[in-house]
């Protein structure tokens, strides 16, 4: 009896030591992570005028949200002008990939120059096409632990070409991997338009988008609220856009950017 007393104890505290290791191990790989987000964040590479929207779009907590990690193979929809480009480049570097996914037109060759004109920083990116219905293939199936799409959706609704974008995000992730969206965030108060015409998405629209696609809603955060958005106005009235220019500029300015869902969806094992 005695025996099998101590083997049941040394049974348990050798469970309890192994926990406890585990969420030591796990604490240490969230501070490494948090660390080599805060060095890419502040990294050079990234201008001046982009540092200055880090009040706005939060970098740090939102990937950190999303639970991204420096080994990880990521997918960036859409990047634009690569605001999120000069940190997941440099955070992914040495031990994870960056796919970039493109459209077509001038914004595509303005992206490709700014790579082409740092190959130390951007050499290994993955440079993919992305112009649905027919070119879909933001990486190789099953392939991506993540996949990121900042501020983009809206722009999709107009064409009718949304679901081929989730699709295409659910084909390139691996079992359990991650979707995460910002977007503008509409009033819940009033009926979505389809196209969205002011830039403004209902977060249970897009949640209902995704989950039409085979996504589950792993989590929401409030990183990116702004409670002083009135969100009746175009969003490109707002900062950093300013389409009116001098008119109500002083109003706008004071609003900021714009008030923003922050969404984590997982592809099911």
């Amino acid at each position: 009896m005695k025996h099998r007393i101590k083997l049941t104890l040394f049974v348990f505290l050798a469970l309890s030591i192994g926990a406890i290791s585990s969420a030591q191990s796990a604490t240490t790989d969230d501070a490494s992570t948090a660390t080599a987000l805060h060095v890419a964040i502040v990294g050079p590479q990234r201008s001046d005028a982009n540092k200055a929207r880090d009040k706005y779009r939060h970098p740090l907590e939102t990937l950190t949200f999303f639970g991204i990690k420096p080994d990880m193979t990521v997918v960036e929809i859409s990047p634009g002008t690569g605001w999120y480009t000069e940190i997941l480049t440099p955070f992914l570097k040495d031990h994870g990939k960056l796919y970039e996914a493109v459209g077509g037109g001038a914004g595509a060759k303005t992206f490709e120059d700014k790579l082409k004109a740092d190959p130390a920083t951007y050499g290994q990116v993955i440079v993919t096409t992305l112009q649905p219905p027919t070119q879909t293939e933001i990486a190789p199936a099953g392939t991506a632990d993540m996949v990121l799409t900042f501020r983009n959706v809206h722009d999709w609704l107009p064409r009718g070409t949304t679901q081929d974008y989730f699709k295409a995000f659910y084909r390139a992730l691996k079992p359990g991997g991650v979707l995460g969206i910002t977007d503008h965030r509409a009033d819940p108060s009033q009926p979505q338009d389809p196209k969205a015409k002011n830039g403004y998405v209902r977060q249970d629209y897009m949640i209902q988008i995704a989950e039409q696609a085979g996504f589950k809603l792993a989590g929401t955060s409030e990183i990116n609220a702004n409670p002083k958005d009135p969100r009746n106005q175009p969003v490109w009235n707002l900062p950093p856009t300013l389409r009116q220019g001098d008119k109500d500029r002083d109003k706008y300015l004071a609003i900021g950017e714009s008030d923003r869902m922050t969404l984590k969806f997982v592809k099911p094992n």
